[in-house]
């Protein structure tokens, strides 16, 4: 049986007391450090960009660059849909549901073909920029705010790559796997307190 580290053991153990993020719950943001730091703050954002990385790292080519490129693309679509006020119902719930599935995807080794992955990323990015999205009217500088996001959520996908990597080795193949397993559960946590 496999020990995990510190770190990674400290990782799963906040995943599994996750609450619902705070990042979600409106205010005013400012520029590009609001921005860069508006994914950091929510832990259902940060649970599923890695989780998007970790899936991409797992498939490996050409996926390990196609999903983390799909996702804020859709994002940016969805962002589109909250500036401009266009409702889609449960944004929270869809949210919480992108951590669980794409979590399970890497706990469960799932390997579908690359566009049914590109289509399950790519549709919960849409709740993801719809919640942004939402808030961006309320920004001292939208433009900057924007920019500050996408770096701070490409960012997140190359930590999950960087780590989804460790699949090359049976014990990283497991730390992996185990990884997505907490995000999934992290996800039921969000799932419990989005409704």
């Amino acid at each position: 049986m496999m020990k995990l580290s510190r770190p990674a053991t400290l990782f799963l153990v906040l995943m599994l007391y996750a609450t619902a993020a705070s990042a979600h719950q409106g205010g005013t943001a400012g520029g590009f450090f609001s921005g860069f730091m508006h994914p950091v703050l929510g832990w259902d954002h940060v649970v599923a960009m890695v989780a998007v990385g970790l899936w991409g790292a797992f498939l490996g080519s050409p996926a390990i660059w196609v999903l983390p490129v799909v996702f804020p693309m859709v994002m940016a679509f969805g962002g589109a849909l909250g500036v401009l006020g266009v409702p889609i119902p449960s944004v929270e719930i869809g949210i919480a549901l992108s951590a669980i599935v794409l979590g399970a995807m890497v706990a469960l080794a799932a390997r579908p073909p690359i566009w049914i992955a590109a289509v399950i990323v790519g549709a919960f990015a849409v709740f993801h920029g719809h919640a942004h999205g939402t808030e961006l009217p309320a920004s001292a500088n939208p433009l900057a705010f924007s920019l500050g996001f996408v770096i701070s959520t490409g960012l997140l996908h190359i930590s999950g790559i960087a780590f989804g990597l460790l699949v090359r080795w049976p014990a990283g193949r497991v730390a992996v796997r185990a990884v997505g397993a907490g995000i999934a559960m992290a996800g039921v946590g969000f799932l419990a307190g989005a409704v």
